[in-house]
């Protein structure tokens, strides 16, 4: 696991209320243009980095503020809490993992000062594939080494952010899956891709494809066609890349669990104050007990899951075991986001499907996180193999 203790004394009250006060320069009618047009939020991701929130990860002696998950993840949620949705850069937190655990000494300092300036994009992580999803080991993509690196051949779906990103990790396969024995998962290896230099010099090499889904994601299918790479592309050890992926995956359950919280939050403030201003039969409808027990039960929901989201942080900036709190705090955050979004559709009746009173997008929006990044019904098999002791179901 990565260490990424915070090395300075953080204030996360003032934290808060600086990435809401940046937040707030970003209405919700801005988010509801994008996702009417499916564009990136270039102006809201470029402030961000401006203000260094997306290096937060990045140890403070390549340039980077040094904070930990926690830290990390009260930004995200905040983002999300505001009305917004970090998924258009939250990559650049959760792929710090790899690079800075298994990363060369070269690469860190190659990238990462450039990363923390704002100077280099590094949003793209290239993994899933059509038959291969949940069953990371099943990829195809592979990675045939040669005198001068390696060439890279394959399709990737739901690699989200790589129209918009200078750099670009991807897991591929280096030796073929009928040589590696039982344990598919061995022969996968991790790239550091500068998707510069493949555009400028090999454009024929990289092909990409929008998908459009029913948010603003901007997510792609990719292809990849005889693209070289240099053998200094390579994270770590050849064969080894799924466990390095493996090492990053508690910090992204964390940090997305962080998101569902601010979602949660957004959907009880907004059901809160509609409740208390909507007036029907001379009441304010809050104080009918049906709109009323409602609400502050989804509050009960969202505030028990957000206390397992911080043990699940303080345990991973601890350089704790985690995995058992990482994913029940994705599992439950995501189901307390529905719960609240559910809720808070239900208190706003009609007015809540029309886009101008914004419940109707951040609904949507929300629903990814019992697919994404991983199904619940994986993260209930997790726990009971490899927490309780049952027998393996898959």
């Amino acid at each position: 696991m990565v260490n990424m203790t915070t090395k300075v004394k953080v204030d996360t009250e003032s934290l808060r209320n600086e990435v809401r006060e940046l937040c707030s320069t970003f209405t919700n009618d801005y988010w509801k243009q994008l996702d009417i047009e499916r564009e990136y939020p270039y102006e809201f991701v470029n402030a961000l980095t401006k203000a260094g929130y997306l290096s937060v990860l990045i140890p403070e002696e390549y340039g980077g503020k040094g904070y930990g998950i926690t830290e990390a993840s009260i930004i995200l949620e905040e983002i999300h809490r505001s009305g917004g949705h970090a998924a258009a850069c939250h990559a650049q937190m959760y792929t710090m993992g790899a690079l800075l655990k298994h990363g060369s000494k070269e690469q860190k300092q190659k990238y990462l000062p450039g990363i923390a300036a704002g100077e280099i994009r590094f949003q793209a992580f290239s993994v899933t594939e059509p038959q291969a999803g949940s069953n990371t080991s099943a990829i195809e993509t592979f990675a045939e080494k040669t005198k001068d690196g390696y060439i890279i051949n394959g399709h990737k779906n739901w690699t989200s952010r790589v129209l918009q990103t200078d750099l670009l990790m991807l897991l591929a396969r280096t030796t073929p899956i009928d040589q590696v024995g039982e344990k598919k998962s061995q022969g996968l290896s991790l790239f550091l891709i500068d998707l510069r230099e493949i555009r400028e010099k090999q454009p024929s090499a990289f092909k990409s494809e929008k998908v459009r889904t029913m948010f603003n994601y901007a997510t792609n299918q990719v292809w990849y066609e005889k693209m070289k790479v240099p053998f200094d592309s390579l994270i770590g050890e050849e064969g080894k890349g799924f466990k390095y992926v493996l090492d990053g995956m508690n910090a992204e359950r964390i940090l997305l669990s962080a998101e569902a919280i601010g979602d949660a939050y957004f959907f009880i403030d907004q059901a809160v104050r509609y409740a208390n201003e909507r007036i029907v039969f001379n009441r304010p409808i809050g104080q009918n007990q049906g709109v009323q027990f409602p609400i502050a039960r989804a509050y009960a929901s969202v505030k028990a899951a957000d206390a397992l989201r911080y043990e699940a942080a303080r345990k991973f900036d601890a350089n704790e075991k985690c995995g058992e709190e990482a994913n029940m705090a994705k599992l439950l955050t995501s189901e307390a986001s529905w719960e609240a979004a559910n809720v808070c559709i239900n208190t706003f009746g009609g007015y809540g499907f029309v886009d101008e009173y914004h419940i109707e997008r951040k609904f949507r929006e929300t629903r990814m996180y019992q697919v994404a990044p991983v199904n619940n019904n994986m993260i209930l098999a997790f726990l009971g193999q490899n927490v309780l002791g049952m027998p393996k179901s898959y």
